[in-house]
């Protein structure tokens, strides 16, 4: 199959080695235009960019969705992970197979932007990923497959993204092979859906009235994105991992 990926962030790369190594095609990759970065604001790739030009990759950055139509054409099936972009519907339907994408979650659990930091944060012990075909509502679109597995209790956001960006080839795979053969996704439940709004810098301040546990978990959820704050004797500091103890520990 002739497979196109859009995407932009590291959680992508796991997909991309896979892809380059299958027997599909890798037609080409989309990722965000580059973007102003460091002190000097100097224009800087993706880290998906950067890929596509190291494996001479032919690679589109487009400013609006619509200069994509023609290079649509071109491919069965766009993977999107990550790819930070809200796709017109009128997009979605020029590949062959239309559009899936490598969900973060166990669908209808955590739809939306922050998905691996909102189920730390609320406290979940299972996650995984979800493939499934994009359509016009946020993460609501039929699945093809999924893969649970359990949230180690220490663990912090960005060591959760790895596990789950290392077995996303994987269900990908599958998810290809029952769209080569014709099986239709499952309509996704109704009922259990929840919400993964956007991390803010204001969340990842720490609020000492909290229990342990809560402290903990944001701690594990806010690290390494957008980290974690806190002052003590008027400094600032920052915090990446803690432990929770009993109250009654000495």
């Amino acid at each position: 199959m002739r497979v196109s990926v859009a995407a932009t962030p590291n959680a992508a790369i796991p997909t991309l080695n896979w892809l380059l190594h299958s027997s599909h095609e890798l037609v080409f990759v989309i990722t965000r235009p580059d973007s102003p970065a460091g002190r000097g604001l100097i224009p800087q790739e993706s880290i998906v960019g950067r890929w596509a030009r190291t494996h001479n990759l032919e690679c589109i950055k487009p400013v609006a969705s619509a200069e994509l139509f023609d290079s649509l054409a071109r491919t069965d099936l766009v993977i999107t992970i990550g790819y930070g972009v809200i796709l017109p519907e009128k997009i979605l339907s020029v590949p062959r197979y239309g559009f899936i994408n490598l969900h973060f979650s166990l669908l209808p659990a955590w739809r939306g932007a922050a998905p691996v930091q909102r189920s730390i944060l609320g406290g979940d012990q299972i996650s995984g990923v979800t493939v499934f075909a994009l359509d016009s509502g946020m993460d609501t679109g039929p699945i093809y497959h999924q893969q649970a597995m359990p949230i180690d209790p220490y663990e912090n956001a960005g060591d959760l993204l790895v596990r789950m960006a290392e077995i996303g080839p994987e269900v990908l795979a599958e998810s290809i092979t029952l769209i080569e053969e014709g099986v239709l996704p499952k309509m996704q439940l109704l009922n259990g859906a929840s919400y993964a709004t956007k991390v803010t810098k204001g969340e990842a301040r720490i609020d000492w009235q909290k229990s342990a546990i809560s402290v903990h978990r944001q701690l594990r959820a806010f690290t390494p994105e957008p980290g974690t704050r806190t002052t003590w004797r008027e400094a600032k500091h920052q915090g990446s991992r803690a432990r929770a103890f009993p109250h009654d520990h000495k």
